[in-house]
């Protein structure tokens, strides 16, 4: 089976239902003409499908391995990485100030989707690059932009982010990595960072570590951490690669999944790094960083969840298993309305995950280019508030879909040489990448609920009633059944938000179990809310797109949606049940 890009669905969702038109003749893209998004997204679907996804198996069975002169990568990645970089994927909404296009992140989201469902383990290395240059861009110093943003945008450097320590993971104020004064102004890094996707590899010559450490007079915890810029290699007087830093993978883990990519254990033994921003400010440096990532692994259950859908509908008409009316002799299991239920819980689902994550890259465009400073707040917030969902949300749907993928191939699905298991061990990580999805529902529950006294969310209550509006205006009686259930589930929504904002400040403990809940819901009513929106705007489409934007809102609503009422009394019941419960069968006190 072969992956094939789906550009026709990301440029549905783009153009009209987050309408990435309106960012046409904005100073913030003064570049972007609304006739690039097919072209751009048409050539990053060709490197996808003819170059990446080839490797996706190759790299699954072959892995990478650590030798004396370093990590050596999974076979053809090489050459891959080359491609994209020629392309100039790195650069797309890098400033051209750097060598980048200047065209919105949410259409090089789009790009970066196709990325990740063709070969996610290799779609990782950009992705912490893409990180490394937003924090540069928005913390570096003039000298430190100019010295290593055009080699990272252009590709030539990657960049990497080192946060985790054996003892500090989602407690990064635990972290012990030294860093010491030089007379010369910069300072030497001592300690180790486990779990570093893309700590080393043989793709470019030269690689940029983001590194939390402590400098010696540091305050204890997270008010004492500062971040710092480290090279492997040092730039020459030339700007070129250099001496050799004094920093160094020590080993390569052994994971369920992503074999291609090196997750590395690195080793700082004095390396020369420089402060990027300001002392004891590293973790608000970091956070320019983990929120550009935490959208992006978001993509990464979306790419996940499409490469699966497309895997298992490919074997759900192959696989003759049965008899089915109609049909002479064994039918193809597509046939079975068991299968075809599952089918579509896979591709309603990814597409709302697609919609959400997009929403979100294009908050984020609007937050600069958006005409008044009234509108450009409400983007803000509106991206604020879709990051953890986006994160959270869709990574839950990528493993889901993986999943339900493996079961549509039945014991097939369970071989390891499949596509279809490959996926899910490959999903699997994305949840925990970047704070855990408990830590993104803790982040909506107790931060983003709370924001403007709870204006982020309350917008976004009031544009999904708007969607229910229009769509009981068409008249039409598939629109009008499926604004019914959005608004049921809108109501549930606002229940729990209410409830959960109260909590928050009454009861934080009984809250905080409930939030996984919440976000849960809060997700599959917002990715409701964007089905919706595609069924109302997809009906000038003609033939079975039109159709199938309609089939997946109705879909959903019938079974995603139809279920959130029902979840009211869990959330606001089932934290303070786990809490009080959870003492007899575990023994707390």
């Amino acid at each position: 089976m072969t992956y094939t890009a789906p550009v026709e669905d990301i440029a549905f969702i783009l153009e009209d239902v987050v309408q990435i038109g309106q960012l046409s003749g904005s100073t913030a893209f003064p570049d972007y003409d609304p006739d690039l998004l097919m072209p751009v997204l048409e050539e990053a679907g060709k490197l996808a499908q003819n170059i990446l996804a080839p490797l996706n198996a190759l790299g699954d069975a072959t892995g990478c391995s650590l030798t004396p002169n370093g990590v050596i990568s999974a076979p053809g990645f090489r050459d891959a990485y080359q491609a994209f970089r020629e392309g100039g994927w790195m650069g797309l909404s890098v400033p051209s100030e750097f060598g980048g296009q200047g065209l919105p992140r949410s259409l090089a989201l789009g790009v970066m989707e196709l990325m990740h469902g063709a070969n996610m383990a290799f779609a990782l290395c950009p992705m912490l690059s893409f990180g490394a240059i937003e924090a540069l861009l928005a913390h570096g110093t003039e000298d430190q932009k100019q010295t290593y943003l055009p080699k990272l945008v252009s590709g030539e450097w990657t960049g990497t982010m080192n946060l985790t320590e054996p003892q500090a993971g989602s407690d990064v104020g635990a972290l012990k990595t030294r860093a010491t004064p030089d007379p010369d102004g910069s300072f030497r890094l001592t300690g180790q960072k486990i779990y570093i996707t893309w700590g080393d590899h043989d793709l470019t010559d030269n690689i940029i570590h983001l590194v939390l450490a402590r400098l010696p007079d540091a305050p204890p915890g997270s008010a004492g951490i500062s971040l710092f810029l480290c090279p492997k290699f040092l730039p020459g007087p030339d700007g070129d690669a250099g001496e050799r830093n004094s920093v160094n993978c020590i080993g390569l883990e052994n994971k369920l999944g992503i074999h291609a990519s090196p997750t590395c254990v690195m080793d700082y033994d004095g390396a020369q790094a420089w402060l990027l921003g300001q002392p004891n400010r590293g973790l608000a440096a970091m956070f320019t960083m983990m929120n550009s990532a935490r959208l992006n692994v978001g993509l990464e259950g979306v790419g996940v969840g499409e490469a699966a859908c497309q895997a298992a509908f490919a074997y759900a008409q192959d696989r003759k298993q049965g008899r089915v009316e109609g049909v002479n002799g064994p039918a193809p299991i597509l046939h079975h309305a068991d299968v075809r239920r599952t089918l579509m819980t896979m591709r309603a689902k990814v597409q709302a995950a697609r919609a959400i994550c997009l929403a979100c890259g294009m908050a984020a465009d609007r937050a600069l280019a958006a005409e008044t400073a009234e509108d450009r707040e409400a983007a803000r917030l509106r991206e604020e508030l879709l990051t953890p969902i986006a994160k959270a949300w869709s990574t839950d749907i990528g493993v889901e879909t993986a999943s339900l993928g493996v079961q549509i191939h039945g014991g097939m699905g369970f071989m390891n040489e499949t596509l279809a298991a490959q996926l899910y061990r490959d999903s699997r990580i994305a949840p925990i990448y970047e704070g855990t999805n408990g830590i993104q529902a803790i982040d909506l529950a107790g931060r983003k609920l709370a924001m403007k006294d709870g204006a982020a969310i309350s917008t976004m209550l009031d544009d999904i009633r708007g969607v229910i509006r229009q769509a009981r205006e068409t008249n039409d009686p598939q629109l009008v059944q499926i604004a019914t259930r959005l608004d049921d589930a809108t109501h549930a929504l606002r229940d729990c938000t209410d409830w959960m904002r109260a909590a928050m400040q009454e009861d934080r403990e009984t809250a905080l179990a409930s939030a996984t809940a919440y976000l849960r819901l809060a997700g599959d009513v917002i990715g409701g809310h964007y089905l919706a929106i595609s069924a109302l705007r997809g009906r000038h489409l003609e033939g079975t797109r039109r159709g199938r934007t309609l089939a997946l809102a109705g879909f959903y609503a019938e079974t995603c949606l139809a279920e959130a009422p029902g979840r009211v009394a869990g959330i606001k019941q089932g934290g303070a049940a786990a809490l009080r419960e959870s003492e007899a069968v575990f023994g707390l006190t």
